[in-house]
C-alpha cells in the first residue's frame, strides 16, 4: 500500500553535531540540496533536524564564489567544501563533477555578487 505524505517541496533532514545551520542559506544535508528553512546549531554530541527547501524553482542567492563569472545559463554546483555555488565542476581524472550539480543560472551575477539560478532535481550526475 502507499500513499502521498508530502508535494516533495521540501525535506527533513540530519544536522551533524558542532554544525550552525543559518535560514535561507543553501546546504547539503543528508544527500539533499536545498535552502534552509529555519537556523539549527547543534553541539558536541548533539544532532538535529532542519526543513530543507528543495522545490524547483529560481532562487536569488549571494551565496557564491565571487570570482566566478556566473554568467546566464552556465551550469552551477556545490563545493561541499566552501559551502558556495561555483560555476566550475572540477572534473576527477575520470571528468566526472566533483562538485555536486545544482542548476543553472537564470540572471548573471550583478555588482552584488548576487544571481538567481533554478534549483534542478535531485539526482547526482555522478556516483
Amino acid at each position: 500500500m502507499g500513499r502521498k505524505v508530502s508535494d516533495g517541496l521540501s525535506v527533513k533532514v540530519t544536522v551533524p553535531e558542532n554544525t550552525v545551520i543559518e535560514q535561507g542559506k543553501f546546504y547539503e544535508l543528508d544527500g539533499f540540496f536545498g535552502l534552509a528553512v529555519q537556523s539549527v546549531t547543534t553541539g558536541a554530541g548533539q544532532t538535529a533536524q532542519v526543513v530543507l527547501n528543495i522545490e524547483q524553482a529560481e532562487y536569488e542567492t549571494s551565496q557564491i564564489t565571487p570570482t566566478d563569472a556566473f554568467n546566464k545559463g552556465d551550469k552551477v554546483y556545490w563545493n561541499a567544501t566552501t559551502k558556495l555555488l561555483t560555476t566550475q565542476a572540477n572534473p576527477d581524472a575520470s571528468g566526472n563533477p566533483q562538485n555536486r550539480p545544482v542548476g543553472r543560472v537564470t540572471a548573471a551575477k550583478d555588482a552584488n555578487n548576487v544571481i538567481w539560478f533554478i534549483l534542478g532535481p535531485q539526482v547526482q550526475a555522478h556516483a
